[in-house]
């Protein structure tokens, strides 16, 4: 499969900015999938009340195929509003929160265009954003729109994944502040867009160079890649 070159990168928000939260989801079901697990927990669906965010992400969500998704790294998925917009357009319905399996669904403050680093303050929870997310089979399978991966890596949207700095509480509504944000200056879409495009080194770089001064902890995934396109 080809990828055309991803849209470029949206503005991120400054230090200080404050959002909100639309949304929490957790998962609703696990639904049968064609994928090798059998099953999948991308239909999260939004609830009410406060939600518990732990090292592992939300209380009460599970995640179908843990080789691949969750862990600490990958505690919470984070998708914003704004690029919801965008997808509604494009498929002609609403993108509700929880469709594309995300965890917290956010306005104000953008997911893709968030720095790899950066820190948010939900509720009583701090997290930090890990890596994006990478389209895969089931994702698909679960829209049943066609060429979807390709056409969501195109479009450089592709929401944050979040580690969880503080444990605490979070609920809908509740602000979503930017608390700190490394200086390298790449962001989720930045990162994703130059793997898309195999023009990472630069990008890499910057990354390893933030980790080596302590300004950053890199997710594994992405310092492999990292490493890997400077060598």
């Amino acid at each position: 499969m080809t990828f055309s070159t991803p849209e470029p990168a949206r503005p991120h928000a400054p230090l200080g900015a404050a959002g909100e939260l639309l949304a929490v989801c957790r998962v609703h079901v696990l639904l049968p999938d064609a994928g090798a697990v059998g099953v999948t927990a991308i239909d999260k669906r939004p609830v009410e009340g406060p939600v518990k965010v732990r090292p592992l992400g939300l209380y009460a969500d599970v995640q179908a195929d843990r080789a691949h998704h969750g862990g600490e790294e990958q505690a919470v998925y984070a998708y914003s509003q704004e690029d919801a917009d965008h997808w509604s357009g494009e498929l002609g319905y609403e993108v509700t929160p929880g469709l594309f399996g995300e965890n917290f669904r956010t306005r104000g403050v953008a997911a893709s265009g968030a720095l790899i680093g950066e820190r948010w303050q939900v509720g009583t929870a701090v997290l930090e954003v890990t890596q994006p997310r990478t389209p895969c089979s089931t994702f698909a399978r679960r829209l049943g729109e066609e060429r979807w991966v390709k056409r969501f890596t195109d479009a450089n949207r592709t929401g944050a994944y979040l580690r969880v700095v503080t444990p605490g509480e979070v609920r809908a509504g509740d602000v979503v502040e930017v608390v700190s944000r490394p200086s390298h200056g790449v962001s989720i879409a930045d990162w994703f867009g130059a793997r898309v495009a195999g023009t990472t080194v630069e990008v890499s770089e910057r990354l390893l160079d933030a980790e080596a001064a302590g300004e950053v902890r890199l997710s594994a995934e992405v310092r492999e890649r990292a490493e890997r396109a400077v060598r």
